[in-house]
């Protein structure tokens, strides 16, 4: 059997997510379930314009990929996608994605869940808040949630 290898990117445009599962499961037959998680920007009741993404290039890519490896590897995936945006996202865009290929689905949702409870705490990316009206908005903190989130697979 040939390695698996996820497929990673950080793009400011948005992504497809039918052509995102499309290119996991192309042509594969020994797939039984996919799990796709899809993040948004949500408004905050309205008082969000905007949340503005920063990564630090090649550096997230990295952890990206070291992730998406150890999500295959202790999950047995058939496949794995991770996108992440950044840039200025509106209330309602798509923020991150995440597929995950396996033979079951239990594998595929843990292998999901486990890639985005580390990509919230691990992966070099910043959040910056825009609120509606028009005043300067704050970084966003780390929260101890994803820390807990993240400690569970250990």
């Amino acid at each position: 059997m040939s390695k698996i290898t996820p497929i990673i990117r950080v793009q400011s445009a948005d992504f497809d997510l039918q052509a995102e599962i499309s290119a996991v499961t192309a042509g594969r037959k020994n797939i039984g379930a996919v799990v796709t998680f899809t993040g948004l920007c949500r408004d905050e009741q309205g008082a969000l314009s905007a949340l503005e993404l920063e990564h630090y290039p090649g550096m997230a890519e990295a952890e990206m990929l070291r992730i998406g490896e150890l999500a295959i590897e202790r999950f047995s995936l058939l496949g794995l996608t991770a996108i992440h945006r950044f840039g200025k996202i509106m209330p309602g865009d798509n923020i991150v994605l995440v597929i995950a290929a396996a033979p079951h689905r239990q594998a595929a949702f843990d292998g999901a869940n486990f890639v985005m409870d580390f990509l919230k705490t691990s992966a070099p990316f910043w959040k910056k808040e825009h609120a509606a009206d028009g005043a300067q908005g704050d970084w966003i903190a780390a929260k101890d949630a994803d820390d807990s989130a993240r400690d569970k697979w250990r």
